[in-house]
This record gives structure tokens, C-alpha cells and sequence, in this order.
């Protein structure tokens, strides 16, 4: 296992089980069938990534459209340049807002991370719709190009949404060439981000104690009786919804409060999260118990397509957040006892073996927590996957092409 310790810091090695270890074949079989996985994935077979990353120009781009309640975030349309980390000499990054005055240079010259293209996207849907503005004439004109002169094109998105892999099929049906997708196919983007559908692969691979206790609702009045039971045995208790990113779709209650104010005051509080939160009824909204700890790791993982190679374990991480509802605000090199690391790492590595077998390819991380004495008895829980680039993954692959 391989634990980052900062720009320029050693690496230690701590020898993991988990790739010998395994699970029943019903974790993967059983979800897979009840999703219906193979006939939603079998549309983006022609796009799948072989597994090869380096002969063929690549193409960066970091679309965060399919996140809700970003656009609030000051400076957010920045976020897309984060995709020029990734790419170096021969590649192309895309972005619809142009760079900060520099940034250019820094990264060519001081951090030597070679001298890709910008391709500069007009908006059509928005600043965050990046995969759609490359789709737009001009730009799809100059993809055309390059992916027809090298004979194939790569597509290496922040996240595997829908818009980039109708991109890619654009591309290669008028440039007669294969273009392959850097990311899972979107019922296995799903499948990772969601945080219920996520809960039952842990469940399924792990078992019920490496969750915190959680119930799935679509009603105001059931989410608000199923806090109040929560509330009877956890001090707080929260909402969240299924797709948001660093705590943006949480909302922490105190259990205490709850069962003071009782069922009709609770239900007004659920409606109003979901006002707030711009639910519309179509999907789940998750009750939870909400675990007090001030530790909360984060494992990065670098997963292959199935069949090329066993999923990487690339480092652990201790996320700093902030706020009752545990904003991200970043991270460092994990200080946490070997054997806690170790144990991360396995059980990481199993269950990212079964999101491979169900489709799954390309950048994942896992939040989870850390109940418990970390040098002496403690539990972990796991609390979302991140099925996309991010905020500890970005510069955790700087620091690794820069050292």
C-alpha cells in the first residue's frame, strides 16, 4: 500500500490481503441483475477504454454539470481547469471559460507538465456544460481532426456523465476512427455516486456494520418518522441527498431537538430540506445516523477495465472538513496507524474489485469514517464513493507526475 506523504516525501509499502481475498460471487451477480447492468451498459460497449492511456492524443475535460448546487459556489466555472493537471504533450484540454493569466505558463514552464492545446468551447448550456460545448461545431471540427490523423482519439473526462460518451460517439462516427471514454459507462457512474445504490455494494461485499444505519424514503412524512426513530438511538441524525458532492446535499438534526419539537414540527423541518434542496419527488432521500468523529479518510483508487488489471490502491488521505454538515475544505497523507491504514486499504480493495466486475473504470475514491480509538478498538464506516476526479485525487496526481 502506498501512502503518499506530500510533495518530495517518501513512499511506505504495507503489504494488503485483499487482493487474495474473496467474496461471494452473489455481490456481484445479484445487483447486477437486479439493476438490469448488462443490457443498460452493452450501448457504450464501442466507447469502452481498452485500458491503454498512452499512443493516441487524449482529450481532458472536467464537466461538473451533473452536480447539483454548484453554480453558487464562487469562482466554480474555474473548476474545469483543474483538467489541464492531467494532460501533457500531444493532448488537448477544453474548458468554456478561459484560464487565469498565467496559469499557462506555470504549469509549462515551472511545473514542467508539458505543452498541451487549449481548445477554448463557446457555452451552450451553461459554464459548467463543458462536454456539450465541445460537441458544438467548431469544436467538434478540431476533435475530428485530431482523433482522424492519429487514427483514435481519448476522451478523459472528470467524471463519465452521459454528455461526454455522446461526445465521443459523435467524434468517431465522423472521424471513422474509435473513440474510447477514460471513465465507467453512466449506469456504472451512477452505480459508484449515488450513495444508495453505493450503500448496497458495501452491503453486499462488506455487511452491515461497515454503514452507518440508514433509511431510503420518497415521502416528507416517512422521511420525518424514520429521523424521529433514528433520532431514539443516535445523538444526530441527518438528510442527504443521493448525488450531491462535499456534504452540499446534507442537513445534520439534533436527535434530542427532534424528539422534543415531535412528528409535525420534524415534518416541517424534512419539507423544507427538501424545498431547499429542490427535490421534485423522482428520487430517494436518505435518513441516516450521523456518527460524530473528527477522522474521516478518504481512499484513492485508480481502477482498470475488467480484465486488464486488479484495481490500485493509490493512497490514503485524512479529508479536513469543516461545518456541521462536513463540508470538504481538503486533505493530507494520512498520520493514522499502519494497521488502521491497512485495514482501509483492504476493505477498499474489495469493493472496488466489485465495482470493476460491474462496469466501473477509471478515478474512484471512498469517504468513510473512523469511530472509535484509532490505536486501540475502532470501527469504520463507509460513507460515499466517488465515482469522478476530485478535490484530493487532482493534486494527489500532481504531486505524482511532479515527483
Amino acid at each position: 500500500m502506498r501512502l503518499p506523504c506530500g510533495p518530495g516525501g517518501a513512499e511506505e509499502r504495507v503489504p494488503l490481503k485483499a487482493t487474495e481475498a474473496s467474496f461471494p460471487d452473489f455481490a456481484v451477480a445479484e445487483l447486477a441483475d437486479e439493476l438490469d447492468l448488462r443490457a443498460r451498459l452493452e450501448p457504450y460497449a464501442d466507447r469502452l477504454w481498452d485500458g491503454e492511456l498512452g499512443g493516441l492524443p487524449t482529450l481532458h475535460l472536467d464537466d461538473f454539470s451533473a452536480l447539483p448546487f454548484l453554480d453558487g459556489i464562487a469562482g466554480v466555472e474555474a473548476y474545469q481547469h483543474r483538467a489541464r493537471i492531467r494532460a501533457a504533450d500531444g493532448d488537448v484540454f477544453a474548458a468554456v471559460v478561459p484560464p487565469s493569466t498565467g496559469y499557462e505558463g506555470y504549469c509549462r514552464d515551472t511545473l514542467k507538465l508539458g505543452s498541451p492545446d487549449f481548445l477554448a468551447c463557446e457555452p451552450v448550456a451553461g459554464h459548467l456544460a463543458v462536454a456539450r460545448a465541445c460537441g458544438e461545431t467548431e469544436a467538434r471540427q478540431e476533435l475530428v481532426r485530431r482523433a482522424r490523423a492519429a487514427g483514435g482519439l481519448l476522451i478523459h473526462p472528470f467524471m463519465g456523465i452521459e454528455e461526454v460518451w455522446e461526445l465521443a460517439a459523435s467524434v468517431a462516427e465522423q472521424a471513422g476512427v474509435r473513440v474510447q471514454v477514460v471513465a465507467p459507462p453512466p449506469p456504472a457512474t451512477w452505480l459508484a455516486n449515488d450513495k444508495k445504490l453505493f450503500g448496497r455494494v458495501v452491503l453486499r461485499v462488506l455487511g452491515a456494520e461497515w454503514l452507518v444505519e440508514t433509511f431510503a424514503e420518497r415521502d416528507g412524512a416517512k422521511l420525518a418518522a424514520r429521523l424521529l426513530e433514528l433520532s431514539s438511538r443516535h445523538p444526530q441524525v441527518a438528510l442527504k441527498r443521493l448525488r450531491c458532492a462535499s456534504g452540499m446535499g446534507n442537513e445534520v438534526f439534533d436527535g434530542s431537538r427532534l424528539r422534543r419539537i415531535g412528528p409535525a414540527e420534524v415534518e416541517r423541518l424534512v419539507r423544507g430540506f427538501l424545498e431547499r434542496t429542490e427535490w421534485t419527488g423522482g428520487e430517494d432521500v436518505l435518513a441516516v445516523a450521523w456518527e460524530e468523529t473528527p477522522i474521516s479518510p478518504s481512499v484513492q483508487l485508480w481502477i482498470p477495465p475488467l480484465g486488464v488489471a486488479q484495481p490500485r490502491l493509490d493512497g490514503i488521505y485524512e479529508q479536513i472538513l469543516e461545518g456541521p454538515e462536513k463540508v470538504f475544505a481538503g486533505s493530507r497523507p494520512s498520520t493514522l496507524p499502519e494497521r488502521v491504514n491497512v485495514t482501509l486499504g483492504e476493505a477498499a480493495l474489495r469493493v472496488s474489485s466489485v465495482l470493476q466486475e460491474l462496469g466501473y473504470a477509471g478515478r474512484c475514491s471512498f469517504d468513510l469514517l473512523l469511530l472509535g480509538d484509532p490505536e486501540g478498538e475502532f470501527r469504520i464506516r463507509f460513507v460515499e464513493c466517488n465515482g469522478r476526479w476530485g478535490g484530493t485525487s487532482t493534486p494527489m496526481h500532481l504531486v505524482d507526475r511532479l515527483v
